[in-house]
């Protein structure tokens, strides 16, 4: 395990994995429903990732969204790769939403819509809310065929 996986959580935050991929509930939830999709290769370049993490990131966005329309249905949707911080190839999925969502009674404001997201403004949740907010995730992708 590499240790962007470990700073996003892994295992413990792990809503699907897949062969390159892990998708992870972001700690801190800029939007409701972010995740990171996290490539499993110590790469810290997109471009040094083998073809078959390409090839399976397809899947991996198609669930994705599937499973956070399913979850909530956002107004968009966009994919972060950073890497400033945490080195090796990770993307942050953020929901977005023209309004301010409620989950387990906390309102999660985009604070950043309609413009770029706001990750400064991000909520870490408290255990109660972090577990019923990963079951709610693990249950949209368990939906997925």
């Amino acid at each position: 395990m590499h240790q962007t996986l470990a700073k996003f959580g892994y295992p413990h935050t792990l809503v699907k994995e897949y062969g390159h991929w892990c998708v992870l509930m972001r700690p801190a939830q800029a939007t409701l429903g972010a995740l990171v999709l996290c490539s499993k290769h110590d790469a810290t370049a997109l471009g040094s990732l083998p073809p078959e993490a390409y090839t399976e990131l397809h899947s991996c966005t198609s669930h994705i969204e599937t499973a956070l329309r399913r979850f909530r249905p956002y107004d968009k949707i966009n994919y972060l790769a950073l890497m400033m911080v945490d080195p090796q190839v990770h993307f942050h999925v953020l929901p977005r939403y023209a309004k301010a969502q409620e989950f387990a009674g906390q309102l999660f404001p985009d604070t950043g819509w309609p413009g770029v997201p706001d990750l400064k403004s991000a909520i870490t949740l408290d255990e109660a809310a972090r577990k019923s907010l990963q079951a709610s995730l693990l249950d949209a992708f368990a939906q997925l065929v």
